[in-house]
């Protein structure tokens, strides 16, 4: 129970302990004494109690209570995160088999640069969803990684890629349909496969090269609060690599989702001005413009953000602060992780407003058929 202190001991506690009490507005904890000026910091323990950092700064900022009960701070992941995983490998592998049969297969006689991005796009999801039972297994054991070093620094891996494949290429659909939008004849006359695969190509070795620091870091962990082996993006006795990996993360969440951010928009703004401008686009055809914008919105308020976001902060504290971070950050950031796994299942709603078979596939009937009241 946290509660305020008078800064200068009595002479009880001077006979009885050789330790200073320490004043701030924080927190009661007792750190060995020192002539420099010390912040005592909240550290997670396996004790049920606050463990005293010292801290040689005059920042007041640097004494941001913690959670005082580590072990308390993860039972929301553990419960969370087994149920999500499973429910997202079973949505997520149905749904792009699904999707990938129906592009493969129906969509194969109008074979055009759409259907060849998404057809990587779900290749994509199909890749890492292999790798959920390992997550599924690992938070069920009490985060308890039982599959070895290599396993885990390709499920590391293979996360990273599809998060940032499944940025890019959303980002490659959207100027698809910008360019075809804005310059019809050009796409008609130029445009081919060929360049969808060519470009696909480029997305998978761009995301291969920016990922391969991830094999570098990630690794297993011996966990600091029980007999546990951790499996972790990070884990190195070096200080040092700590600033080296947060400028990567800060790179990736740069260059792999704010940068792709900014173009798909832009696009999708100039589609709805192009559509909503033109007259002779039926009702139909702007609510499937509709409908693909509001996927795209929905991946990023979802997915990719609050994922960037969250580990963003999670890691500006750990570097700044302590070894460890606020537990409600701590706990968004493990569901961030979750949440951006979520973009596997959310796919094929996007696949739905750009293809009419997958419509037809799932609603029984082609919008085309019905009376447009709109």
């Amino acid at each position: 129970m946290f509660r305020y202190a008078p800064s200068t001991p009595t002479d009880t506690h001077l006979r009885n302990t050789t330790a200073t009490t320490v004043f701030t507005p924080y927190v009661l904890c007792s750190c060995q004494t020192s002539r420099r000026f010390f912040h005592p910091l909240i550290q997670f323990t396996d004790l049920g109690r606050p463990s005293c950092v010292a801290a040689a700064t005059n920042d007041p900022l640097a004494a941001i209570p913690m959670a005082h009960n580590f072990s308390e701070c993860e039972k929301f992941q553990k419960a969370l995160l087994p149920s999500m995983y499973g429910v997202e490998f079973v949505v997520a592998l149905v749904g792009n088999l699904f999707a990938l049969w129906l592009l493969a297969g129906r969509e194969r006689r109008n074979w055009h640069t759409g259907v060849v991005l998404a057809c990587n796009l779900a290749i994509s999801d199909l890749l890492y969803v292999l790798t959920l039972p390992l997550l599924i297994a690992y938070y069920s054991l009490d985060k308890h990684w039982v599959f070895g070093d290599a396993a885990c620094k390709i499920e590391r891996f293979l996360f990273t890629c599809n998060l940032y494949v499944s940025i890019f290429f959303v980002m490659a659909i959207g100027v698809n349909r910008c360019v075809a939008l804005k310059f019809p004849f050009f796409t008609r006359s130029y445009l081919e496969p060929i360049h969808a695969k060519a470009a696909s190509v480029l997305i998978w070795v761009l995301v291969g090269v920016i990922s391969c620091p991830v094999l570098r870091w990630a690794s297993v962990c011996p966990s600091q609060h029980n007999n546990n082996t951790l499996c972790v993006s990070y884990c190195d006795p070096n200080p040092g690599d700590k600033n080296s990996h947060f400028s990567y993360k800060v790179f990736l969440a740069v260059f792999g989702c704010v940068v792709p951010f900014l173009v798909t928009f832009s696009c999708y703004f100039a589609v709805i001005s192009a559509v909503w401008k033109n007259s002779s686009v039926t009702p139909l055809e702007k609510r499937k413009v509709a409908l693909l914008v509001t996927s795209v919105l929905v991946l990023y308020a979802i997915s990719f953000v609050p994922y960037h976001v969250f580990q963003m902060y999670h890691l500006y504290l750990r570097i700044n602060y302590l070894k460890s971070s606020v537990c409600w950050v701590y706990d968004m950031y493990q569901v961030s992780k979750g949440l951006a796994t979520l973009n596997m299942c959310l796919h094929p709603i996007l696949y739905m407003a750009l293809f009419d078979s997958m419509r037809v596939a799932c609603c029984g009937r082609s919008p085309e058929d019905k009376p447009d009241r709109g």
